[in-house]
């Protein structure tokens, strides 16, 4: 793992940074004289631990990170005292009302277990509102780069490594009663016209549907990232190492439904002027897919036929009916919660619409 560590038995007691003013963190620059004293004394405690020692508040440099759509992220840099070397960290402030779309102690505890076993960044120290991660030296994917076939076959391995963890705690399959809890949370928040526009009165029936037609028992059940849309990957430019990093939805799952998942965020470019719009005329072709469940599978060092591959393909594409539903419920309530510059309603028609669409190609009955 690249960047700096601070070993568990030294993280920074960050309970000071509960009433953090997230204002300011807003620009670009320095940390204003008159932020809250708890920020400057948490952000001084951090750069102790490295042994560097802060004299004024501007040495801090801060900078929002883009792309996230249910946190903030921000990069904070400041000055060593070992020369012009630089340090720096990551600090993600927790989105509001995220409680309705996952456990977060169940979400702390897979990230310090994730940190633990090298798969990520590691956790420096947590507060109430968030946490102040590793910085990665590696650089966040592109929506170009998932194009790219050798880019696209590391993510691939990595994914396998990804899916064969052995996580603590149950290793039942949560994507139908996800589904179904955020189903009525959208109820919950819609009006009668919007519930309605979405149909989300017929969507439990859809849910059944998808549980016993998807439903194999033959099916691989792994840990699932969940989410694994570019900006949630990094590499290094120099190894090629890939890291795979916010682990907000992870959980046990089909296998098949992480590639689906994958697959049908290479239809997105959240760093575009419009980034709530889906193109699905660049939805990866069937070599693409192959090519990459291929990649995933052979990383195990295991043999494996081409009537696995096809299978695993198959069943990837019908869980893409469930990842359409999953990430169309998420943007109704993420749309009456979340602040954050999104079309997320837009974002959901989509997925809904590419559901209906689809569902006659991939379901037999």
């Amino acid at each position: 793992m690249h960047g700096v560590y601070v070993p568990s038995s030294r993280l920074v007691n960050l309970e000071l940074f509960r009433q953090i003013n997230k204002m300011a963190l807003k620009k670009n620059g320095f940390i204003p004289s008159s932020a809250p004293e708890e920020l400057k004394k948490v952000l001084v405690a951090v750069a102790s631990v490295w042994g560097d020692t802060i004299e004024d508040m501007e040495e801090f440099h801060v900078f929002p990170l883009k792309g996230a759509m249910t946190n903030e992220v921000f990069q904070i840099n400041w000055p060593t005292n070992h020369g012009d070397l630089h340090q720096k960290v990551l600090v993600r402030v927790y989105g509001k009302g995220v409680e309705v779309f996952f456990n977060r102690d169940d979400e702390i505890r897979t990230f310090e277990c994730m940190s633990e076993l090298g798969q990520g960044p590691r956790l420096l120290g947590r507060f109430s509102d968030g946490r102040i991660e590793e910085f990665i030296h590696a650089r966040t994917l592109s929506a170009a780069d998932l194009r790219v076939p050798e880019i696209s076959s590391l993510i691939g391995a990595k994914l396998r490594e990804f899916n064969n963890l052995d996580m603590p705690g149950p290793k039942n399959v949560l994507l139908w009663e996800r589904l179904r809890t955020w189903l009525s949370q959208a109820k919950r928040f819609c009006s009668p016209s919007t519930a309605k526009e979405f149909g989300l009165d017929g969507l439990e029936e859809e849910i059944s549907i998808l549980e016993k037609e998807l439903t194999q028992g033959y099916q691989e059940i792994g840990f699932c990232h969940n989410d694994l849309q570019y900006g949630n990957i990094m590499m290094d430019e120099e190894t090629r190492v890939i890291t795979l990093i916010d682990y907000e939805y992870a959980s046990y799952n089909p296998v098949a439904y992480d590639l689906a998942n994958h697959f049908c965020e290479m239809a997105a470019n959240y760093h575009s002027e419009t980034p709530h719009i889906l193109d699905y005329s660049i939805y990866p072709d069937l070599e693409e897919r192959r090519r990459f469940i291929s990649a995933y599978l052979v990383s195990s060092g295991n043999e494996y036929s081409d009537a696995k591959v096809e299978q695993l393909l198959s069943d990837a594409e019908k869980y893409t009916l469930a990842n359409h539903l999953f990430w169309g419920l998420w943007g109704i309530i993420s749309g009456h919660l979340n602040k954050i510059d999104f079309n997320y309603l837009e974002y959901a028609r989509q997925r809904f619409q590419q559901y209906w669409l689809t569902k006659p190609l991939h379901l037999s009955s």
